[in-house]
């Protein structure tokens, strides 16, 4: 028996806007384009000024966030630790900026902006200014402050609250209990509908230009036939990597290439114009400062020209249909760090080294077309953008070995987002549960698979960028209510904080004796000393706390674990979280001053608390009965201080009902 485990709302509303998408080049595949074309232009003209104003405010937004007080908040418990090393953390961000985009458009998108700039003389030196500063602009920090919100929002309200990680956690502080109901279900749809597309945008470009580099290279045709065909080829691995599970499949995949693509970088900064590459990096890097923030809001609003809406306004769309995806990544991986370490991190890592790869690639794209390639390079890649890479590889040493390696880096690149896009929307679409059947990714993955396909044969990229353009927008909105409900949480949180002192760890109320701590001290107690301790008096005092909240109405669960000899009270509560007090058993290696005594097993065992909301628990073992129940009060207190307190009642005034997830049997495998 198999069973899957679905928001239903979520899970069947997205299959209808896909469907109702995918319909068009179905029913009318010869009007698709034509209808594709259009709602595009449609979307620019009408809405293309709450794209770029809506970047705008997030990159704000998040240097706000990251400056202020509210950067000290920690993505998780008070007293959390990361999950992750600094360098590995590092590591995986660093990972987060490669994909198929930079394979693509590395070469292709300076050139190209060489070539026909926005407003400089083309092939010129103001030409490659422009050229370099946009490409920059479109990959640089703007692209992960999109990021950063939608994953700050996950890890905020899911690590520190313990919320579902779905897209509608991050707005409850405005909605409140609505999360749950159609409004709810409506942002948790947008963010399905805008990552299938902009996962199936990214999918596109790749089997284009991995048919490209097949017909550069053997001459074998890049029609969409050929690019359906390799889109189910490079799917079926994809599934096989869902299926063997992360760890094997997309962790030693995405490593592998991370080490490719930055060895594919370091030979075209060797081979190439070194020095030169050097100098054009700071030189890049000054630009883009000073240019930033009329970039941020330069719509050519005076001077209108369809540059804007073929590139900026087309990304950020892209980035924004992308956000869930790369968001919950990034969240995943980031509890434990604080907000501004975070912001910091996400906004710089990446970025920075997107911008050396922009110019390894494109200012030598760049000056290839200007003097060996005598423009041949900048008018192949206005015939087709996807054969810039390799037109730009036969202009360096080992030219085939390097496209080769190129055509195998998009296809691992389409096989990583695929796996692990699937896993998000998965996620996304059972409500915040991450242990779902595998049966349920693979269907999102070979979905993936089957949209990239079915909008290439509608209308190809144009298609593609189009559905991406229009899933966009409605979830472009509730990132900006993401951005108000971050304000007003943590603003809360830290008042919550003032008025209760929650920011030190919880303590014990009343402590050991003394003599019983000397007692302790001269004879460590054993693991039988202290399950049994937990067995009586820990159980008598939670026993008797029980009985006296039950008298007031006030319902509670006792629960004890026979494995590990815990035991705990939980009083349920319409709350973020419950209130737990927990007792179990813990231990620890005893101190040692010699490699003789590292060897010898020596534990200290302890009587240690735990609690709901994943805080440092502390060791109680010695406390009387009627120490161990005031104990439970003043952690009761705290708790119902935090609940009560007007400013934190925006956080942990809980939803009354969870968002409910549905389980379907099936004897299907």
């Amino acid at each position: 028996m198999k069973t899957f485990v679905i928001n239903a709302p979520v899970f069947f509303g997205s299959l209808i806007i896909i469907g109702l998408f995918l319909a068009v080049g179905l029913v009318a595949p010869n009007q698709a384009e034509v209808f594709f074309s259009a709602l595009q232009s449609t979307i620019l003209e009408s809405f293309g000024w709450l794209y770029l104003l809506a970047v705008g405010i997030m990159m704000i937004a998040v240097l706000l966030i990251a400056a202020s007080r509210f950067g000290n908040l920690k993505l998780g418990p008070d007293d959390s630790t990361p999950d992750f090393a600094y360098h590995s953390w590092i590591a995986m961000l660093f990972a987060a900026g490669m994909g198929i985009g930079l394979m693509y458009y590395g070469v292709g998108e300076p050139v190209s902006h060489y070539a026909a700039p926005p407003t400089a003389e083309p092939y010129t030196i103001d030409a490659i200014r422009e050229a370099i500063t946009a490409t920059f602009f479109h990959w640089g920090v703007h692209a992960w402050a999109i990021y950063a919100v939608v994953g700050l929002a996950l890890a905020y309200f899911g690590y520190r609250f313990n919320l579902p990680l779905t897209i509608r956690s991050g707005l409850y502080p405005l909605l409140k209990e609505k999360i749950n109901g159609p409004i709810g279900h409506a942002v948790d749809i947008f963010a399905i509908v805008g990552t299938v597309f902009g996962l199936a945008t990214s999918l596109g470009f790749g089997v284009n230009q991995i048919g490209a580099g097949l017909e550069y290279l053997i001459g074998f045709p890049n029609t969409p036939e050929v690019q359906v065909a390799l889109i189910a080829g490079i799917t079926a691995v994809a599934t096989i990597s869902v299926v063997t599970g992360l760890d094997k499949g997309v962790r030693i995949l995405s490593e592998a290439n991370l080490v490719v693509a930055v060895l594919l970088m370091l030979f075209v900064l060797i081979v190439g114009p070194t020095g030169e590459l050097m100098r054009d990096l700071v030189q890049n890097v000054g630009l883009y400062l000073d240019r930033f923030v009329l970039m941020t809001f330069n719509l050519y609003a005076y001077d209108p020209r369809s540059w804007t809406d073929d590139w900026t306004l087309f990304y950020w769309a892209w980035w924004i249909s992308w956000s869930p995806f790369v968001g919950m990544f990034i969240a995943r991986i980031s509890r434990g760090r604080t907000v501004r370490e975070f912001l910091v991190a996400v906004l710089f890592i990446p970025a920075g080294f997107t911008f050396i790869w922009m110019t390894v690639f494109g200012n030598t794209g760049i000056i290839v077309d200007m003097t060996s390639a005598a423009g041949a390079l900048s008018t192949a890649i206005a015939d087709d953008i996807s054969v810039g890479l390799f037109q730009f590889f036969e202009y360096l040493p080992f030219s085939g070995v390097t496209s080769t390696l190129a055509i195998i880096l998009v296809a691992v690149f389409f096989v990583t987002s695929s796996d692990s896009g699937s896993m998000v929307i998965d996620t996304i679409a059972a409500g915040g549960e991450t242990n779902t059947p595998t049966i349920q990714r693979v269907f999102w993955c070979v979905l993936e698979g089957v949209v990239a396909s079915l909008l290439l044969l509608a209308g190809g990229l144009a298609a593609l960028q189009a559905a991406t353009i229009a899933s966009a927008l409605p979830f472009a909105l509730v990132m900006l209510a993401l951005i108000l409900s971050l304000f007003i949480g943590m603003r809360a949180d830290l008042g919550s904080m003032a008025a209760v002192g929650s920011a030190s760890l919880p303590q014990p109320a009343s402590g050991v004796t003394w003599q019983r701590r000397l007692a302790m001290m001269l004879k460590a107690p054993t693991s039988h000393d202290v399950d049994a301790y937990i067995d009586t008096d820990v159980s008598a005092a939670l026993e008797a706390v029980k009985a006296e909240l039950d008298k007031r109405g006030r319902a509670t669960d006792i629960t004890r674990n026979d494995t590990t000899g815990a035991v705990s009270l939980t009083v349920p509560a319409d709350g973020v979280r419950d209130f737990v007090y927990g007792v179990h058993r813990a231990e620890h290696k005893l101190a040692a001053f010699s490699a003789l005594e590292a060897s010898r097993p020596d534990l200290r065992y302890e009587a240690r608390t735990y609690f709901s909301d994943g805080s440092r628990g502390y060791d109680i073992m010695g406390m009387s009965r009627d120490q161990i129940i005031t104990d439970v009060l003043v952690q009761f207190e705290r708790y119902l201080a935090l609940v009560a307190s007007p400013a934190s009642q925006i956080l942990t005034g809980a939803p009354e009902h969870a968002p409910e997830t549905v389980e379907v049997s099936s004897s299907s495998s």
